[in-house]
């Protein structure tokens, strides 16, 4: 099986799962903080769905820490194949998640004036938790990409 960058068991793999872990962290926690955030499903649609990336990538963190301490190979065809379901749902949910809020985003902003007319929305926590969320997704697509490859190299 080829070893390619961010496979799982390796330095790449572990840096490309806890920038997925991060930046899914930065955006709960932007979204969070935000005021009225609750009051739209698509943004607490995208706070579970980076909730599920944070456990997913935090669970391959932890994997992957183990795998490089213990100097063990993890490209098992089980393993592999968990790993590309894994990704490709939670990479699938989070384009999704990420995507309506962006949405919701530009009908406050730009077609009904919301964040202009309402001071109580932090519509800017909104903007920057909506972008840590494509950054998160951005990072796990490549994650999945990579693992779609270690499949089909089986």
């Amino acid at each position: 099986m080829k070893v390619l960058f961010g496979s799982p068991g390796k330095k790449s793999g572990l840096i490309l799962r806890i920038g997925q872990c991060v930046f899914a962290a930065f955006s709960i926690g932007f979204m969070a903080s935000a005021s009225g955030f609750s009051s739209t499903t698509a943004f607490c649609y995208l706070i579970a769905s980076m909730g599920l990336q944070v456990l997913w990538s935090s669970g391959l963190v932890l994997l992957d820490i183990h795998a490089l301490r213990s100097n063990r190979d993890l490209h098992t065809n089980i393993i592999v194949s968990l790993f590309v379901v894994g990704d490709w749902v939670t990479a699938t949910l989070s384009l999704a998640a990420a995507s309506s809020s962006a949405g919701v985003m530009l009908l406050f902003t730009r077609d009904t004036n919301i964040c202009k007319a309402d001071a109580t929305l932090s519509c800017n926590m909104f903007q920057i938790s909506i972008a840590f969320a494509f950054v998160s997704w951005f990072l796990l697509a490549i994650s999945s990409y990579v693992m779609f490859w270690l499949v089909a190299s089986i």
